[in-house]
C-alpha cells in the first residue's frame, strides 16, 4: 500500500542551513567578510602572477631609455697614477755610457665625448626600444585583464562550491528524515523494508556527495586565497533582485570590431612583429659604415721612460670611421634568422586573432544564451517547489508513492544547482566578452560586485 510520507518539515531545513552556515564559518576562520571588490584590490597587492607581470612591465618601460642611448654621446673619463722606478742607460759612440736611475710618479687623464653621426644599428635599437616599451605595456595590460578573470572566476568557483555543498547538506538531511519517517511506519507495519533499502541507499550517496563538496569548497576556497594572498573569509553572495544588464554592443560584429582594434593581447603581437622587423634591419646594418664624431681632451705628466720629465696637454677632435668588411657570415646569418623571427611573429599574431575571435564567439554566444537558460532555470526551480507541494498533498491522499517526492526533491536540487551555475557563468562569460574586445578594467569589477550582497 502507498507509504504515507512526511511534509519536508521546516525544522530538517533550518537545521541544514545552520549546518550550511556553521560549515561556511569552519572554512572562514575568524576572518572577516570579503566582498569581490576587496579580493581584486588584495590580488593587485599579492597575486604572485600580477606583481610578476608588474615588474616585467617596469623593466619593459627601461627598452626606450636604452635604445635612445645608443644616440646620445657617450662621455667617458680615465685617470692614472703610477710610482715608478726604472734603469736608463744613454749609449754614446764617443764614450761611455751613461746610467741613471730615474724616480717619478707618472699620471694620466683623459676626457672623450663620441657622438654618433651614422649608425644605422643604434637607428634600429633606438627604434625597437620604443615599440619593446609599447609592446610590454600592452602585454601588461593583458595581464591585467587575466587578474580580473581570474579573481571574479575563483570567487565564482568558491561561491559556487558552496552553494553545492548547502545543497548537498539539505538533500542529506531530508533523507535523514525521510530516513526517520521509514523506520517509524515499518514499527507500525505500515511501511515496506524496500523503502527503507531505498531511503538508505539515497543517504548514503548523499553523504558521498556532502564530503566530496566540502573538498572541493576547501579546494576552491584554497585557489581563491592564492590569488589573493589572505583568508577568504565569508563571501559575499548574489542578490535576490538579479538582474541582465543590456548587453552593449548588441550585435557580435560590433564586438568583433572592437576586438581587431583594442584587444591587448593582438596589440602586443602585432608590436612583436614590429620589433622583429626591426630586428631584421638591425642585422643587415652590420655591414653598413659607422661614422662617429670623437673629441677629447688630455694631460699627462711624465707619462712614459722618455718623458718622465715632461708634461703634455693634447686636445683632439675628429671623426672616427669604421666599415666592416668580412665577419665569417656571422652577420648574414644573424639577418637571415631575424627574417625567420619575422615570419614566426607574423604567423604567431594570425594565430592569436583566430584564438581571440573564437573566445570572442563563445563569451559572446554563453552571455546572449544565458539570458534565456537562467530564465528557464529560474522557472525550473519555480516548478519544482510547486511539484514537491504537490507531490506531498498526493501522498497525503494515498495518489503518488516515497520514490516521486524522492524524485521531485532530486529535481528541484539539480534546478537550483544548475541556476547558480547559469548565473555566474554569465558574469563570467561579460567579463570574458569585455576582456576579448579590450574594454574590460578595473571598474567592470565594481559593477560584478553590485550583484552580491
Amino acid at each position: 500500500m502507498p507509504t504515507v510520507l512526511f511534509n519536508p518539515p521546516r525544522a530538517a531545513l533550518r537545521r541544514a542551513a545552520l549546518v550550511a552556515a556553521a560549515s561556511a564559518a569552519l572554512y572562514a576562520g575568524h576572518a572577516s567578510a570579503v566582498t569581490l571588490e576587496q579580493a581584486y584590490q588584495a590580488a593587485l597587492q599579492n597575486d604572485p602572477a600580477y606583481r610578476m607581470n608588474f615588474y616585467e612591465n617596469e623593466a619593459g618601460k627601461e627598452n626606450r631609455i636604452l635604445g635612445r642611448s645608443l644616440l646620445l654621446p657617450n662621455i667617458s673619463a680615465s685617470y692614472s697614477a703610477n710610482k715608478n722606478r726604472a734603469d736608463l742607460i744613454t749609449h754614446f759612440t764617443d764614450g761611455p755610457d751613461s746610467l741613471i736611475y730615474p724616480q717619478y710618479t707618472s699620471r694620466s687623464s683623459a676626457i672623450q665625448v663620441r657622438q654618433p653621426l651614422i649608425n644605422l644599428d643604434a637607428v634600429a635599437r633606438y627604434r625597437q626600444g620604443k615599440v619593446q616599451t609599447e609592446q610590454s605595456a600592452a602585454q601588461f595590460a593583458a595581464n591585467s585583464n587575466e587578474v580580473v578573470l581570474r579573481v571574479v572566476g575563483a570567487y565564482l568557483d568558491a561561491l559556487y562550491a558552496s552553494d553545492q555543498l548547502a545543497l548537498t547538506l539539505v538533500q542529506r538531511d531530508m533523507y535523514r528524515e525521510q530516513q526517520s519517517v521509514n523506520n517509524r511506519l515499518f514499527e507500525k507495519g505500515e511501511g515496506t523494508r524496500t523503502d527503507m533499502l531505498e531511503t538508505q541507499a539515497r543517504l548514503d550517496l548523499a553523504e558521498a556527495q556532502v564530503l566530496e563538496a566540502q573538498d572541493t569548497v576547501t579546494a576552491q576556497r584554497n585557489t581563491l586565497e592564492g590569488i589573493i594572498g589572505m583568508d577568504s573569509g565569508t563571501l559575499d553572495t548574489l542578490g535576490t533582485n538579479f538582474r541582465f544588464a543590456p548587453l552593449t554592443p548588441a550585435t557580435f560584429d560590433e564586438w568583433k570590431a572592437l576586438a581587431l582594434a583594442n584587444n591587448h593581447d593582438l596589440q602586443a603581437a602585432t608590436l612583436a612583429v614590429e620589433n622583429a622587423r626591426l630586428e631584421v634591419q638591425k642585422d643587415k646594418a652590420g655591414h653598413a659604415p659607422r661614422l662617429d664624431l670623437v673629441a677629447s681632451y688630455s694631460k699627462d705628466n711624465a707619462a712614459s721612460l722618455n718623458t718622465y720629465n715632461q708634461d703634455t696637454v693634447n686636445r683632439a677632435i675628429g671623426i672616427q670611421l669604421n666599415i666592416p668588411l668580412y665577419a665569417g657570415g656571422g652577420i648574414s646569418a644573424q639577418a637571415r634568422q631575424a627574417a625567420a623571427g619575422y615570419e614566426r611573429a607574423r604567423a604567431d599574431l594570425d594565430g592569436r586573432t583566430s584564438k581571440v575571435l573564437v573566445e570572442l564567439r563563445k563569451a559572446h554566444s554563453l552571455v546572449v544564451s544565458s539570458v534565456a537558460r537562467v530564465d528557464a532555470l529560474v522557472k525550473a526551480v519555480d516548478s519544482g517547489k510547486l511539484l514537491m507541494t504537490a507531490t506531498q498533498q498526493s501522498i497525503k491522499g494515498g495518489v503518488r508513492i516515497n520514490l516521486d517526492l524522492l524524485n521531485a526533491q532530486q529535481q528541484l536540487y539539480t534546478s537550483q544547482r544548475d541556476l547558480a551555475q547559469a548565473r555566474y557563468s554569465y558574469l563570467l562569460g561579460l567579463l570574458r566578452l569585455r576582456a576579448a574586445a579590450g574594454t574590460l578594467s578595473g571598474s567592470d569589477v565594481t559593477e560584478i560586485a553590485a550583484y552580491f550582497r
